[in-house]
């Protein structure tokens, strides 16, 4: 079975820019393990991406082998207020639906932009993907894995400075090389 491009581009963008470059250093291990689902949202509704959220929220509960979910959005929320949008919905779903402290949920845009930075501002590259992308992540994982980890509150900072130094044209050309020999 042949993989749908947006979920191939969204595995380059993990493993040439969040794994090569340690924007992530929990990505590299569930990576290997084969732990992290892909599950396209080919839907052109806010009702039907909160259904598919919710969804993959039972995935998880019932699929302990399953570490995390990157949600992607080839079709809709290209707009970035509208992701936006999206995000805050999702979040109170998650809550209203017993699911906070259970899972949580990181953002991915191909315009992301921080709140006060520049668009054209490299650090905004640290939330930048491929396509509009909610990653769901289990808390306790997290927990896990942050309490062997030292000084993970660094872990932005020095994301940022990191993409800085790269510069916004090799960021560029990273993320377009996701698409590359693609249909």
């Amino acid at each position: 079975m042949t993989e749908h491009p947006a979920i191939t581009a969204t595995r380059r963008w993990l493993e040439h820019f969040v794994i090569a470059y340690d924007i992530c250093p929990f990505a590299r291990r569930e990576h290997q393990r084969g732990s992290i689902r892909y599950r396209l949202v080919a839907g052109n509704s806010l009702e039907f991406a909160l259904e598919t959220l919710i969804s993959e929220c039972l995935h998880l509960d019932a699929e302990p082998e399953t570490e995390t979910t990157l949600l992607i959005f080839n079709e809709d929320f290209q707009n970035f207020d509208d992701f936006l949008d999206l995000l805050a919905i999702a979040e109170q779903l998650l809550s209203d639906q017993d699911y906070e402290g259970i899972y949580q949920l990181a953002s991915f845009h191909p315009d992301y932009c921080f709140d006060r930075v520049d668009a054209e501002d490299a650090a905004n590259y640290t939330n930048r993907a491929p396509f509009p992308m909610l990653h769901l992540i289990r808390e306790a994982s997290i927990a896990a894995a942050l309490a062997h980890y030292a000084h993970p509150e660094t872990i932005p900072e020095r994301n940022i400075a990191l993409t800085r130094r790269m510069g916004v044209e090799k960021l560029r050309d990273i993320l377009a090389g996701c698409f590359q020999d693609l249909e």
